[in-house]
């Protein structure tokens, strides 16, 4: 489990890093854009949100790949996984059952599990001191 768990992060780390690296660098191939995704990019492009949000992909995919901040790089990365998934979903028209989106979803999801007792204490509420 151990091995399945260190293979996850290193994956969706490599990951999120080579895509906020290719945006980064400038290298990103042209594609072809519907109307909804013009419309999208029109609103965020100039704004400066995509550069924020890969500054969120870098920086989780680099904590992804250290065990012990991988719970961190989740948390940074999560919010973009969401972001992904509902894009695909509601502009780009595509649905979320791309192979690469299920990829994503799938390894996150297990990250979340396998660290599933740290998680909990976010969930899990402490008694308080009576004062």
């Amino acid at each position: 489990m151990k091995y399945l768990t260190l293979a996850a992060s290193i994956m969706l780390g490599l990951l999120f890093i080579t895509v906020s690296c290719i945006f980064f660098f400038g290298t990103m191939p042209e594609q072809k854009l519907n109307p909804n995704e013009v419309h999208f990019m029109a609103a965020f492009g100039p704004t400066g949100y995509m550069k924020f949000v890969k500054v969120f992909e870098l920086l989780g995919g680099i904590l992804l790949l250290v065990p012990k901040t991988r719970n961190l790089g989740l948390l940074c990365v999560g919010p973009v996984i969401v972001n992904i998934l509902a894009y695909h979903q509601l502009v780009k028209g595509d649905g979320i059952l791309n192979p690469m989106l299920v990829a994503i979803a799938v390894l996150s999801l297990f990250l979340l599990w396998s660290e599933r007792k740290a998680w909990a204490a976010l969930i899990h509420r402490a008694p308080v001191a009576n004062r």
